[in-house]
């Protein structure tokens, strides 16, 4: 079994006017190749905390992360990105989609920046995504002219557009309403089946029913790890 993801021992502490707070408390917790897993729990349980501490966006304050081959706490802030660029897509509630730049542009700017895919590649990439994702005739439209899920679709399709083998993804369908984000969670099935490893921090209640795993949090502490009935992920 390869593993995408092993953390092993992991806590994360911040400073705050009453003490340090700990959001993650000695967390041990590994992903194989291919698997997909929801992080479920109440807000404040430490979701996002983990989500970024998997993608470099956070430092572990003790412990080890490794994910997709890298040890993360050896790694410069430059080296960092550059690693996340090849090797994490990630998805937000929010889109984070650029305003000033059309959906087309926005998911070809990590192909700028990684050069990965050649100059004269990166537009036809970027147009078959969309179309992979649905919404190939918004190209060359403006996010804030989209509605939400489709908004979302474009954010899908700038985390695949390195073709990374690692996607994850924070609340994606948070700011959704639910036929949207149940498309939106079928979207991410899809690319399960063809084998990338997914991670998706989320509240959605019937996550179980597309996830191969549903691991919860409580207070930074993982408090159940289940698989899916009938899962053959290992």
């Amino acid at each position: 079994m390869e593993l995408a993801i092993q953390i092993s021992g992991v806590r994360k502490a911040y400073p705050s006017n009453s003490g340090e707070f700990v959001a993650i408390h000695d967390l041990d917790l590994e992903v194989a190749e291919g698997e997909f897993v929801g992080i479920v729990g109440r807000s404040g349980s430490g979701k996002t905390t983990l989500l970024n501490l998997l993608a470099g966006i956070d430092r572990a304050t003790a412990g080890t992360v490794r994910v997709a081959g890298a040890d993360l706490g050896t790694l410069s802030e430059s080296g960092l990105a550059g690693w996340r660029g090849r090797h994490v897509g990630l998805v937000f509630q929010f889109f984070q989609l650029l305003p000033t730049l059309t959906v087309v542009e926005n998911v070809m700017l990590p192909m700028d920046f990684v050069g990965k895919v050649s100059p004269a590649e990166r537009r036809a990439r970027a147009e078959r995504l969309l179309d992979r994702v649905g919404i190939g005739e918004q190209a060359d439209k403006l996010p804030s002219t989209l509605s939400g899920g489709q908004q979302q679709r474009a954010a899908i399709a700038r985390a695949l557009a390195n073709d990374p083998p690692l996607l994850l993804a924070d609340e994606p369908t948070g700011n959704l309403d639910s036929a949207t984000a149940d498309d939106v969670l079928g979207l991410f099935a899809e690319m399960n089946a063809e084998g990338r490893t997914i991670v998706v921090v989320t509240h959605e209640r019937d996550i179980r029913s597309l996830v191969g795993r549903e691991v919860t949090l409580a207070d930074g502490r993982i408090v159940a790890d289940e698989r899916a009935v009938g899962s053959t992920q290992r």
